[in-house]
């Protein structure tokens, strides 16, 4: 793969992204049009009901913190270069077309377009089986269908998730995922199961509440039938399957697989996030003081990788494929990006990042009742479980049980405790499907080969200016100093509330 300039190559091109005001979707546009002002057009797909919402949804976006350097960079401009270069538009990529409506739009769209980016996906681990298989497996079709109308298409980038595998431990490879690699899949059966469901449901005229609860635990049935642990990886994985049997284009497809996405370690500036995201609950429990025990073996590595170096490794794969010939059949490409090849993390390094951090700067309590300001959170360093039987163990013995004494108790001798009985079955509820949903990764083994992705990288650090604008290799980051200095604090300001 030959590069001339990444930020060159930007010149000029046209690129539709789905899903653009999501995390990582954002980091993708802002840096796009921070490093080349000359970009021709960002058309933006949002879920909206009209253009003049997708236009208010995403100025919202663009007035919100990750585009601050940006608006300071073009100052008064700033709203005249957003509205010259980037074209709000509404659509779901669960619809056909992307649910793009009005013929002239979708076909300046087929006509302009360079590059399409899939970055549109629901990441609940547990989400609505409906939801998730529409947006992650439809969805990719559609978007795979779309790009086939684009004219002068070069390059389709699908951002997908590095657990897709099966695999939980060894060397797990950037390989494509097939049809018929797994037994018994299917998937136009599995969208008439979740129809059936659907219907059978509302036959038995269950409340919403109910709808949701028996879509979500058929979503986590469906998956782990198949040897997937929760329903998000599952219907992502069944996506790259659709794209990977795409046929009847000339384009290229490349397909970004990144780790446990973090808070950014430069840019648009360090410690920028979104939400609480999936190891971000540990340091949430600690903040609140509420983390008395953790499973943690001390050989686990938490491959986690900060969103700036994400969205530079897809942009240069973007351009690196884009501009590459065609060599045969084989037009699809996968990169890992991840950390656990390059600069492992173990997951005991997490829980004693967060007992300093909180330890030396305590969230603040609300205040009790007739007082005025709250009070600093005590926090003490948690038991360590190395394996889950153990923490299991630990936990029915310390809560659960306790709980079903009392239960028993209440039964027995009149409703005495029942406020209390049930705010601790709630409770103890929530904590079982947490860690059953959390076990598999806070006991992963497995080390995603990032081999591809080292050679993209490779290519790219020939030209010394072009590596520090578009750095996305793991060894560049202190772990030490990421937690403490960017990541925590990053949460603090942005996530936690």
């Amino acid at each position: 793969m030959e590069f001339n300039s990444v930020v060159e190559s930007l010149e000029n091109q046209s690129i539709l992204v789905t899903g653009a005001t999501g995390f990582l979707a954002k980091l993708f546009v802002e840096k796009l049009l921070r490093v080349q002002p000359n970009v021709k057009q960002l058309f933006l797909l949002v879920r909206a009901p009209n253009s003049a919402s997708a236009a208010r949804r995403f100025n919202n976006e663009a007035s919100g913190e990750v585009f601050k350097v940006l608006r300071a960079k073009h100052g008064v401009r700033y709203t005249t270069f957003i509205s010259e270069k980037v074209t709000p538009i509404p659509g779901d990529i669960s619809l056909e077309n992307l649910g793009i409506t009005g013929s002239n739009l979708i076909n300046k769209i087929w006509k302009e377009v360079d590059v399409v980016a899939n970055f549109a996906a629901t990441t609940k681990f547990d989400g609505r089986y409906d939801d998730a298989i529409l947006t992650n497996t439809m969805g990719a079709k559609h978007v795979v269908e779309f790009s086939k109308k684009c004219e002068k298409l070069k390059l389709l980038l699908h951002v997908s998730t590095a657990y897709v595998s099966r695999e939980t431990s060894g060397l797990i490879l950037e390989n494509p995922l097939r049809m018929g690699e797994t037994p018994d899949l299917d998937i136009e059966l599995e969208m008439k199961l979740v129809s059936e469901r659907l219907n059978e449901l509302k036959a038995n005229q269950v409340s919403q509440e109910e709808e949701m609860i028996a879509m979500k635990e058929f979503g986590l049935e469906r998956a782990r039938l198949f040897g997937w642990p929760n329903t998000y990886v599952f219907t992502k994985a069944m996506g790259e399957m659709i794209i990977g049997e795409s046929k009847g284009h000339d384009h290229k497809v490349v397909v970004l697989r990144p780790a446990m996405v973090t808070s950014t370690l430069k840019e648009p500036f360090p410690g920028w996030i979104e939400g609480v995201r999936t190891i971000d609950s540990i340091f949430l429990t600690f903040a609140k003081g509420k983390c008395k025990c953790v499973p943690a073996d001390p050989q686990t590595v938490m491959d986690v990788i900060p969103g700036d170096l994400v969205v530079n490794a897809a942009i240069v794969a973007m351009v690196g494929h884009a501009n590459k010939p065609s060599d045969g059949d084989d037009r699809q490409f996968i990169y890992h990006t991840g950390s656990s090849a390059k600069a492992p993390l173990h997951s005991t390094k997490l829980i004693h990042y967060a007992y300093q951090y909180f330890s030396k700067n305590p969230m603040i309590s609300a205040p009790s009742k007739g007082e005025s300001f709250g009070k600093p959170i005590k926090i003490a360093y948690p038991i360590i479980f190395p394996t889950m039987a153990s923490f299991l163990f630990f936990f029915y013995v310390t809560c659960v049980f306790p709980v079903k004494v009392m239960l028993l108790l209440n039964t027995l001798f009149g409703d005495h405790f029942h406020d209390i009985c049930s705010t601790a079955e709630r409770k103890i509820k929530l904590l079982l499907r947490m860690i059953e949903l959390y076990k598999p990764y806070a006991l992963f083994k497995g080390i995603f080969d990032d081999s591809n992705t080292d050679k993209l990288g490779m290519e790219v650090r020939l030209n010394e200016a072009e590596a520090n604008t578009f750095y996305f290799d793991p060894k560049c980051i202190n772990w030490d100093d990421y937690f403490m200095n960017i990541h925590i604090p990053g949460l603090v300001n942005y996530a936690f509330k």
